[in-house]
């Protein structure tokens, strides 16, 4: 079995810190979001997974060793496909057309998820969903009463199902998957200026291909600032203390409110941090109160008071003390 994972995407919704950093790689909780990804997936599948293939831009050589790192790190064969113009899902997943065959699982690189895998390999095709309170965000399947999709609704505006697609699939014919995206870009079928996989699936289901539904325990997005903060809390509370902590920090006179993750090199001086605060390495702090938040690598931040926030490498933010003098009955708000 392959993973196809597309990751090319200039991650508009996470900028500035998508300006520099690929959003795939962007850390949470010491791992990049990519790293969490593909070590779910080895983990929850019971299958040999014999090759990872990444579809990126033009991510630069540092990119490309990291993730073949990654996969070699599970003792994974790894190829690299590159989609240089962003022309939709379907002609990500089709840039590595060398890969689609036999069994194979696509998993876009901003979802993150917990879940046993049951695949079964005699299906045509299993999508995997999640109930979501707001589905006109997301694309959404309806399904019969024996667990197939009968019909795929993007983003829709009225209600027909709150099952959103999470980025996850299994397809027994790869090789089926990739003459159905050669037809739709062959006949230039665009939905949006862009070939949409789920155009693909609707015109498989329509030739009678059958998608069963799998559903994960738990889905984190990781699409926009405020989502990748709510998936850093929910992996801390996840993992176990021992990797909530590297080795080399220094903490003087502060307090950590768990769960925190805390990188090498941080040093963190008269202040109070945490809960859900994560702290990339190299990162200096001191006289700061810090919450649920996302803090990456080698920042300065002095005499700083901040919640549900994400701060880019390299920052410095130094603020002034200032001094008080109040009477009586006085009262102060800064909301």
């Amino acid at each position: 079995m392959k993973i196809i994972i597309p990751m090319a995407g200039i991650g508009k919704r996470m900028r500035p810190h998508t300006l520099t950093t690929p959003k795939p790689l962007l850390p949470i909780s010491g791992k990049t979001i990519v790293q969490r990804l593909i070590e779910e997936l080895v983990k929850s599948i019971n299958e040999k997974i014999d090759e990872i293939a990444f579809v990126i831009g033009d991510f630069g050589i540092e990119v490309e060793k990291m993730l073949m790192d990654i996969a070699k790190n599970l003792d994974i064969k790894v190829k690299i496909y590159y989609q240089n113009e962003p022309l939709g899902t379907a002609h990500a997943i089709y840039c590595a057309k060398e890969a689609l065959n036999d069994n194979i699982i696509i998993a876009f690189a901003d979802t993150l998820f917990k879940s046993n895998f049951i695949i079964n390999k005699d299906e045509d095709a299993i999508i995997w969903v999640k109930k979501v309170e707001n589905p006109e965000e997301f694309g959404v399947v309806k399904y019969n009463e024996d667990d197939y999709i009968t019909e795929f609704v993007e983003k829709p505006k009225k209600f027909v199902s709150d099952l959103a697609i999470i980025g996850i699939y299994y397809f027994r014919d790869g090789e089926l998957l990739k003459n159905e995206i050669e037809y739709i870009i062959k006949n230039k079928k665009i939905v949006g200026k862009e070939y949409q996989l789920t155009t693909v699936l609707e015109n498989m289901k329509n030739r009678n291909i059958k998608f069963k539904i799998g559903e994960v325990n738990m889905w984190l997005d990781c699409g926009n600032k405020d989502t990748t903060i709510a998936t850093n809390s929910a992996i801390l509370n996840i993992l176990a203390d021992w990797e909530k902590r590297e080795t080399n920090y220094i903490i003087e006179n502060s307090v950590i409110i768990e769960p925190c993750y805390i990188g090498e090199e941080v040093e963190i001086y008269n202040s109070v941090v945490g809960p859900n605060v994560s702290i990339e390495r190299g990162t200096k702090i001191k006289n700061c109160r810090i919450e649920k938040s996302i803090i990456l690598s080698n920042c300065r931040i002095k005499n700083k008071c901040f919640c549900n926030s994400m701060i880019g490498n390299n920052v410095e933010i130094f603020e002034k003390i200032e001094e008080f003098n109040f009477g009586d009955f006085t009262n102060i708000k800064n909301e």
